[in-house]
């Protein structure tokens, strides 16, 4: 059997990535869809008011947002970001989110390698 490096989701099929995950009352949902040593890949889905506190990865974190508003925030800076955006979150450097409303977004981060 060939080894399959992304999981919890149908292979060769088109499929909306947002749904793939739904939003839960007063919760943060996730689905993890590949962990490895130097790359996860991960879809979230936030409620209004809910949201990540503050803490650094050591690898670069890409964000895009798929549904609705988020603010994150990367060390002292405040961005907000709607569907369609992306914003990458430097290694190292303390950030967190927060759902100004429910939105989801697919998470990419790359570490570097072992």
């Amino acid at each position: 059997m060939q080894q399959q490096f992304i999981k919890n989701i149908p292979f060769s099929q088109a499929l909306s990535m947002q749904g793939l995950i739904d939003y839960q009352p007063g919760k943060v949902v996730s689905l993890t869809l590949s962990q490895r040593l130097d790359f996860n890949m991960t879809l979230f889905a936030f409620e209004k008011g809910e949201g990540i506190s503050a803490h650094s990865a050591p690898g670069d974190a890409l964000v895009h947002i798929l549904d609705g508003k988020a603010e994150i925030t990367i060390g002292d800076e405040k961005i907000i970001a709607s569907a369609g955006e992306v914003v990458v979150m430097p290694a190292n450097i303390p950030h967190a989110l927060d759902a100004i409303e429910r939105f989801k977004m697919f998470l990419v981060v790359v570490k570097p390698s072992v």
